[in-house]
């Protein structure tokens, strides 16, 4: 990975720790974030493209109010799609390679017994998986008409164009993950603990049993990205922390970890709550294209105490 890396979304969890991840192993990162780069005005990205004249774009921007895509369709996929494909034109143009960054959320969630693969079918269920579904569409289209490296339509290792397309090397890479936790802001972990502190006394906690996913640290998964950039050719790649939890299962820890098991939990289905926004039930993705390629990521409970013990949550 030669040359400067800019990151889209620089203040958020991931844009953060892709930071400090490219500072430790690749130089300095350039950080765009509001109000220079802004999903909202195409033109941003381009302006900052011919600033900075990054060799990689890392675009971790994203609008994930996912209840508010739900209420805001239009709105979702202007931030989310339309301005991926306005940021992947500009990128192509200017030979600089493209990292979007995806979710578990275009798949419909009913698969089971294994994690959804790069080569399954994306088939979303609510707003916020289209518009982050129509993004990487509009990126693919806009690499392949620029004729500039590119991805397949099914899995990363192995799309014809190849690391080193046309234009000096300038490729498209599309990372989905599931489940982000880490610092900063309001993350799975911290919204329990909230929760938990509400409670009146001797009042049980609803933990969800039916919807199960890959949760994964954001400094992990950065540190994984950046070892992808470096070894494995573009395309599409799963990445989060091995095995899978239930909303119940991760709660169970978070409790257990901060506040010595306290409150109880009460297994509910996530039926019982009234969101603008369905989730999918099945938000396992399988990331073994990547480790065959030598990219591992730890155990969602390894990754989860490596946080705990950093983490600024409160144990009241």
């Amino acid at each position: 990975m030669d040359g400067p890396v800019a990151v889209t979304g620089a203040g958020g969890r991931l844009g953060r720790a892709l930071l400090e991840s490219l500072g430790g192993r690749a130089g300095p990162g350039i950080g765009w974030s509001r109000p220079g780069f802004d999903l909202d005005d195409p033109t941003s990205g381009e302006r900052l493209l011919e600033r900075d004249r990054p060799r990689v774009v890392i675009h971790a921007a994203a609008w994930t109010d996912v209840d508010g895509c739900a209420r805001d369709p239009e709105l979702a996929h202007k931030r989310n799609g339309a301005a991926v494909g306005a940021l992947a034109r500009a990128c192509a143009a200017r030979a600089a390679s493209l990292v979007l960054i995806s979710t578990n959320e275009v798949f419909d969630g009913q698969l089971r017994g294994r994690g959804y693969r790069e080569d399954d079918a994306a088939a979303p269920i609510n707003a916020y998986g289209a518009s982050k579904l129509a993004g990487e569409t509009a990126a693919r289209e806009a690499f392949r008409a620029a004729g500039v490296g590119g991805v397949g339509d099914a899995v990363g290792a192995g799309d014809a164009d190849g690391a080193g397309g046309a234009q000096g090397g300038a490729a498209l890479w599309i990372i989905r993950t599931a489940w982000l936790f880490g610092p900063p802001g309001a993350d799975f972990p911290a919204r329990i603990l909230a929760a938990a502190n509400r409670l009146p006394p001797g009042a049980l906690l609803p933990g969800v049993i039916d919807e199960v996913g890959s949760p994964t640290l954001s400094s992990d998964l950065a540190d994984a990205i950046v070892s992808l950039l470096a070894t494995a050719p573009p395309g599409i790649y799963h990445l989060v922390n091995g095995g899978m939890a239930s909303r119940y299962a991760w709660a169970e820890r978070v409790l257990a970890r901060f506040r010595g098991g306290r409150p109880g939990l009460q297994a509910v289905s996530r039926s019982q709550f009234q969101r603008a926004s369905e989730p999918p039930a099945w938000a396992v993705l399988d990331a073994s294209l990547a480790a065959s390629l030598g990219i591992h990521l730890r155990d969602w409970e390894a990754a989860f105490d490596a946080y705990a013990v950093g983490s600024g949550a409160s144990e009241q």
